[in-house]
């Protein structure tokens, strides 16, 4: 049955209170779950499941079909992973691993399925008693990042649950992970600062601040944040997109290199502004939205139509050791079919809890809708760069003009889906509900076409009006002694 109690306060959240209320930070105390959803967000995803609502149906069925959301996915740690050539790589087994975790996560927190908990809860307990060391070539740093804000992530939805070791799972990744991720923004493998284009920045920025999160450090958030701005790097944001053009768009540095590179870093700056925004930090509206200027590029660009490029020249190479430079004089070429599940989350931001015209991320979220995640695109590491299932986890309704406007504001953290407040985080599922089916048809409920299709008549009213449908139809049920 549906929990009604929850359920309506995801509703509160997804339609009228979205863009003024993510979770936050307030006095130093971080808001769980506060990374790449917050219990509204939960909340939403599970009713609109419950109800057979799209596009979550379908976002919802690209998640159970995937091979590590299933609960019998079983742990491999290992002591030591490596990642670069040179070295025995067995890094794979870590992102399997990882992303398993989280699938399983999110869909016991959309069908409260304890089984899926359990599994979560197993795979990250048993990688925080073997793992000790990160370790290979200069990709170590590639691993630290990637797989330390994923690792965080797929932690903070089972914060709380019975049996996880959360003291040690966070001494991990303090000991395993953020000294790798720390040690890159500061020395660079002790490169020149351009010698690693943008996406090594964003990585290991990405992990710092999700790490930060998940221990409630703050100066490890404030250290995230702060290079977001103002980094050396080369994934700062004024250096990931050096130039703002007179039509609205922005270059992406990596354009000149080559396209999944250039999307692996879109990905990565929507996943640290999605978490810094669930923390109270607009990062997504920093310098006038120059990221969504960038995204909305990138977005042009990968559809397959003609952008402005400015010549780039980095140096390359370590000081004393060797020296060089690399010039990007034009755009790369394109493969518009290249799918990466990065553009629902930032799209949902930008034209539904700020109300922005954002022609070509919504063109590009409806294209690839629904979004999958690791695991559904292709058998390499790129195919895991990302969490992904933004069609399920960020498809929203659109806010009002005045919470469009306002920016993010605290909310309570720790308050079960009944209401009532917890001993500790809670991580009490968002609902009993279980999974319905949904047709298909237009999938692409993103962008500044206004609501989702199942809310666009009547708004929240609708979708409460449904709950209140469903509230009725179990109570008849339960008379009826079904």
């Amino acid at each position: 049955m549906l929990k009604i109690a929850g359920a309506a306060a995801g509703a509160a959240a997804g339609g009228t209170a979205v863009a003024a209320a993510p979770a936050a930070a307030a006095g130093g105390v971080f808001a769980h779950p506060g990374m790449l959803h917050t219990r509204a967000d939960l909340h939403r995803m599970a009713a609109a499941v419950k109800a057979g609502a799209e596009p979550y149906a379908a976002g919802f069925a690209r998640l159970t079909a995937n091979r590590h959301a299933q609960s019998t996915w079983t742990a491999n740690p290992q002591a030591t992973v490596y990642r670069g050539s040179g070295t025995p790589e067995n890094y794979a087994t870590l992102y399997h691993d990882i992303h398993a975790a989280y699938q399983n996560a999110l869909r016991w927190h959309i069908t409260g399925i304890t089984a899926h908990a359990d599994t979560a809860r197993d795979i990250l307990n048993a990688w925080s008693a073997k793992l000790t060391r990160l370790d290979g070539s200069a990709d170590r740093f590639l691993a630290s990042g990637l797989y330390g804000y994923q690792f965080a992530n797929a932690a903070e939805l089972v914060r709380g649950h019975d049996g996880f070791e959360l003291a040690r799972f966070q001494k991990m990744m303090l000991d395993v992970f953020h000294p790798l991720s720390e040690d890159f923004l500061a020395n660079h493998n002790g490169s020149y600062i351009t010698n690693y284009w943008a996406n090594w920045d964003l990585t290991n920025i990405a992990s710092v601040l999700a790490i930060g999160i998940l221990c409630d450090d703050r100066a490890k958030v404030d250290r995230a944040v702060e290079y977001f701005k103002h980094g050396a790097g080369m994934g700062s944001v004024k250096n990931a997109i050096p130039v703002v053009y007179a039509d609205g768009l922005a270059e992406w540095v990596e354009a000149g290199r080559d396209q999944g590179h250039a999307l692996l870093g879109v990905g990565l700056m929507g996943t640290i502004c999605e978490m810094a925004w669930n923390q109270g930090i607009d990062l997504y509206g920093y310098d006038d939205s120059r990221f969504l200027k960038g995204a909305q590029y990138v977005a042009k660009w990968s559809l397959g139509a003609d952008v402005p490029y400015t010549s780039y020249t980095r140096k390359k190479g370590a000081p004393g050791i060797w020296s060089g430079s690399e010039t990007a004089s034009a755009a790369a070429a394109v493969d518009p079919a290249m799918a990466r599940p990065i553009w629902a989350m930032i799209t949902n931001h930008y034209t539904e809890r700020r109300g922005l015209d954002a022609p070509y991320l919504t063109k590009i979220a409806a294209r690839f809708a629904p979004e999958g995640g690791g695991g559904d695109y292709g058998p390499n590491s790129g195919g895991y760069d990302q969490l992904g299932f933004g069609t399920l986890a960020f498809t929203r309704p659109r806010a009002t003009v005045a919470q469009a406007s306002a920016a993010p504001t605290a909310v309570a953290s720790g308050v079960s889906p009944s209401g009532s407040r917890s001993a500790g985080p809670s991580v009490t599922p968002s609902s009993a509900a279980s999974p319905l089916g949904g047709s298909g048809g237009d999938l692409a409920a993103t962008g500044s076409s206004g609501l989702p299709a199942w809310t666009a008549a009547t708004g929240v009213a609708a979708l409460a009006g449904g709950f209140l449908l469903l509230r009725r139809r179990d109570r008849a049920r339960r008379d009826a002694g079904e």
